[in-house]
C-alpha cells in the first residue's frame, strides 16, 4: 500500500521462524561466549577465534605426524624417480608394435612363472605306487607321530610275516558292526542323492556282497543318511518335501560349507542323535559289550534304503529299540561306496588286538598274554615324531564288559598325516569325545580332513588310537586322471599284482648292495616306481581315452576294469572286442569265490555318467562270463547266479559310441 515504509513491508512479508536459528560458528561468537566455552572441560574449540586458524584445524584434522608425512613423501619421490628412469631408458617400448611385443613377453613370463610355482608347490607330481600298496599292507596302526613315518612314496617295508589275507575265514562268525554313514551333500544336489539312493545305498550287491551274499546280515546295522547345512532361500520347501518323502536327511544347525565347521557340527550332532539297528540274529561270537552298549532309543521311522532286517523287524509290530553305532563315518557325495566291503573292514577293527591287523600274531620275543603298559607319551606336545614302535606297548585283553572302548580312526592315510576326506570313520568313543572337548571346538575351521587328524592328536589317549589305513581299495575314478586314480579293481587282479610285485621286489633286493629282508625305498629306482604305478586303464596327468573309438556302453565299462582284456585292446590288434568280452572274468572269479575283499570306495566321480559307469561295473555283470559257462558241466551250468540280473540287463544297451556321452 502507498505510504507504507519499507521496513513495515519487510516485516510483514517475512515469515516468523518456527524455531530458533542455528548458532553461528565458534569463530563468529562473541568474546563473552568464547570465554565461557573455553572454560568448559569438553569444549576446547572456543579458544580459536581466527577463521584462518579454524580452516587450518579442519584441514589437518586426522593427519599423520610430520615425520610420517616426510617419510611418505620421500618414498613417493623415490618411486617416481625409478619410474622416470625406466620410461626414459632406451629399451623401453614407445611405438605401438614394441608395446604389444613387450606385453606379450610379459604375459608369457607371468604364465611361465605361475606354472613353475604350481609345479614346485604341487605335492602330487607322480602317480602313487598303488600296486605296492596292494601288495604290502600295513602291519601296524600306530599313529604316524608315534612311529617312524614312511618317506615318499610311502611304501610299507616288506615284513618278515605278512598279515593275514582279507577276508579272514571267521569274518561272518563275528557280530556285524553298527555303522552310521553320512553322505555330505548340499541343497542343490538332488540328482546325486537320487543316484545314491537307488544304487549303492540300497542295492543287494552293495549290501550283501558278491556271489550269493549273506542276505544283508553284515550290513543289517548299517544306515545311510544325507547331511546338509541350512538350505538357501528358495530351497527350503524342496528340501522339506524331500525329507518327508525319503526320511533320510539331516539338517545341521550351520550354514552350508565344506571347511568351516560342518564336520564338527556333524559329529556333535551324531553324539546325541546317531542310532543304528541292534543285532537281529545269533552269531558264533557274542556281541561285545562297550560303555555305550546300554544306550538305546525306540526304533525310528525307516528310510527306503535301510537294511532289510530292520524293515522286517518293523513289520512285526514290535520293533526292537535301536542302539548307538560302533562307528560314525562321513563320505562325500562324489564317492561310490560298497557297503558290505566297508562294514567288513570296520567289523574286524572292533576285534583287533593292540596296534596290529586282525588275526596277526604278536611276534615280539618274550611276549605274554598280558603285558605291562608303558608310561603314556604326552599326546599334544611332549612326544617326539619318531618314537619307535617298540615303545608302543600293547595290551591283549578279552573283549568283555571290562575292556576299553575301541579307539579307531579308519580311512586312506595321505602322506602319513591324515585320513582323506572322501571317506573316514571314527569309533563311537572318539565321536563322543569330539562333541565335548573344548579344545576341539576351537579347531573347526580349515581343511576338514586335516583338522580331524589334529583332533586325534589332542585325545588324551592319542597314542592308543588305531590309525587303520587302506590304500589299496580306496581310489579315484579312472577317468579323473588324478594321482590316486586307476582302473576299477577286483581281488583277482590284485592277486596277480601281488605275484608280480613280490617278484619285482625280490629282484630289486637281490640286486641291491645291502642284503636285508626288507626293501628300502632308496633301493627302488625310478623305473621300478613307474612299474608299481602302472595301470592298464589310465595314465596320471592325461585325459582318459578308451582303447577303441567305437565301443558300446557295456564294452566301454569293461574297459575301465583294471587288468581286463578289454582295457588292453589297441587299434589294429588281433583280439577284437567280442573276443575280449567273451573271455572276460565273471564276478565269481573276480571275487575269488568270496563275499567281500574288493573295492571299498571309488572317489572323484564328478559326472553323473561316471557314477553310472561305476554302478554298472560293481553292481552289474554276470556271475559267470560266456567262456566260463561253456567250461562248466551241464549241472554246473544250472547254478543259481544269485543277484546277477537284479538291477539291469546289460544286453539292453544298443551298440553306440559310448565316448560321445562322456
Amino acid at each position: 500500500m502507498p505510504g507504507r515504509s519499507s521496513s513495515d513491508s519487510s516485516s510483514s512479508t517475512t515469515p516468523t521462524p518456527s524455531r530458533a536459528s542455528s548458532p553461528l560458528p565458534f569463530s563468529l561468537h562473541s568474546s563473552s561466549s568464547s570465554e565461557t566455552e573455553s572454560n568448559a572441560p569438553l569444549l576446547g574449540l572456543g579458544r580459536y577465534t581466527s577463521s584462518g586458524e579454524s580452516r587450518w584445524i579442519w584441514r589437518n584434522l586426522g593427519s599423520s605426524s610430520p615425520r610420517r608425512r616426510k617419510r611418505d613423501g620421500r618414498r613417493w619421490r623415490t618411486f617416481k624417480s625409478i619410474l622416470r628412469r625406466i620410461v626414459r631408458h632406451p629399451l623401453f617400448p614407445r611405438q605401438p608394435l614394441t608395446i604389444i611385443l613387450a606385453l606379450l613377453v610379459f604375459t608369457v613370463f607371468a604364465i611361465s612363472l605361475t606354472l613353475i610355482l604350481l609345479y614346485v608347490l604341487n605335492p602330487d607330481k607322480e602317480a602313487l605306487p598303488w600296486r605296492a600298496y596292494c601288495t604290502i599292507p600295513p602291519t601296524t596302526s600306530v599313529p604316524p607321530r608315534y612311529r617312524n613315518a614312511l618317506p615318499y612314496p610311502y611304501i610299507n617295508p616288506l615284513p618278515k610275516v605278512m598279515p593275514p589275507s582279507f577276508p579272514p575265514d571267521d569274518l561272518d562268525t563275528l557280530p556285524p558292526a553298527g555303522l552310521f554313514l553320512a553322505v555330505f551333500s548340499m541343497d542343490s544336489s538332488l540328482e546325486r542323492r537320487m543316484l545314491i539312493r537307488t544304487t549303492w545305498a540300497a542295492h543287494p550287491r552293495s549290501r550283501n556282497g558278491a556271489g550269493e551274499g549273506d542276505g544283508g546280515m553284515g550290513t543289517s546295522r548299517t544306515v545311510v543318511r544325507f547331511v546338509l547345512g541350512q538350505p538357501r532361500k528358495g530351497w527350503e520347501r524342496r528340501i522339506q518335501s524331500e525329507m518327508e518323502m525319503y526320511n533320510d536327511m539331516i539338517i545341521l544347525p550351520c550354514s552350508e560349507n565344506m571347511n568351516s565347521g560342518k564336520s564338527h557340527a556333524y559329529f556333535t550332532w551324531a553324539a546325541s542323535n546317531a542310532w543304528v539297528p541292534p543285532v537281529y540274529f545269533n552269531t558264533t561270537h557274542p556281541v561285545p559289550e562297550f560303555s555305550y552298549s546300554n544306550q538305546y532309543t525306540p526304533a525310528p521311522r525307516l528310510a527306503p534304503h535301510d537294511p532289510y532286517l530292520a524293515w522286517k523287524d518293523s513289520a512285526s509290530g514290535h520293533p526292537r529299540p535301536w542302539v548307538r553305532p560302533d562307528y560314525v563315518a562321513k563320505v562325500d557325495d562324489d564317492a561310490f561306496v560298497m557297503l558290505a566291503e566297508l562294514e567288513a573292514r570296520m567289523r574286524l577293527e572292533l576285534y583287533a588286538t593292540g596296534q596290529r591287523p586282525y588275526g596277526m600274531p604278536y611276534t615280539s620275543p618274550g611276549s605274554t598274554s598280558l603285558r605291562v603298559e608303558a608310561p603314556k607319551v604326552e599326546s599334544q606336545t611332549g612326544a617326539p615324531a619318531d618314537t619307535p614302535i617298540s615303545l608302543m606297548v600293547e595290551r591283549e585283553m578279552p573283549r568283555d564288559g571290562s575292556a576299553n572302548d575301541p579307539l579307531v580312526y579308519w580311512g586312506y592315510l595321505v602322506k602319513e598325516k591324515f585320513m582323506a576326506g572322501e571317506l573316514y570313520g571314527l569309533s563311537w568313543s572318539l565321536v563322543d569325545w569330539i562333541s565335548k572337548d573344548p579344545s576341539v571346538k576351537g579347531l573347526t575351521k580349515g581343511a576338514e580332513d586335516k583338522q580331524t587328524a589334529r583332533w586325534m592328536g589332542l585325545h588324551p589317549l592319542a597314542a592308543e588310537i588305531r590309525w587303520s589305513s587302506d590304500r589299496c581299495w580306496i581310489y579315484d575314478h579312472p577317468r579323473s586322471g588324478t594321482v590316486y586314480s586307476h582302473g576299477f579293481l577286483f581281488p583277482s587282479e590284485v592277486s596277480r599284482v601281488k605275484n608280480s610285485v613280490l617278484a619285482l621286489l625280490d629282484k630289486v633286493s637281490r640286486n641291491s648292495s645291502t642284503k636285508t629282508t626288507s626293501v628300502s625305498n632308496t633301493a627302488i629306482e625310478t623305473s621300478t616306481l613307474l612299474s608299481l604305478s602302472h595301470s592298464s586303464v589310465s595314465a596320471f596327468g592325461t585325459r582318459y581315452q578308451q582303447p577303441l573309438q567305437e565301443m558300446d556302453l557295456a564294452h566301454s565299462v569293461e574297459a575301465l576294469v583294471e587288468g581286463s582284456y578289454m582295457s588292453e585292446l589297441q587299434e589294429g590288434k588281433s583280439m577284437g572286442t567280442e573276443k575280449a568280452w567273451r573271455t572276460r572274468e565273471g564276478r565269481i572269479t573276480r571275487y575269488e569265490n568270496k563275499r567281500v575283499g574288493g573295492t571299498v570306495v571309488v572317489h572323484f566321480i564328478k559326472k553323473h555318467m561316471w557314477f553310472l559307469e561305476t554302478a554298472l561295473a560293481f553292481l552289474e555283470g554276470d556271475n559267470y562270463s560266456q567262456a566260463e559257462l561253456e567250461s562248466l558241466d551241464a549241472d554246473e551250468g544250472r547254478l543259481d547266479v544269485g543277484l546277477a540280473s537284479v538291477w539291469t540287463d546289460s544286453s539292453v544297451f544298443k551298440p553306440t559310441n559310448a565316448s560321445a556321452a562322456l
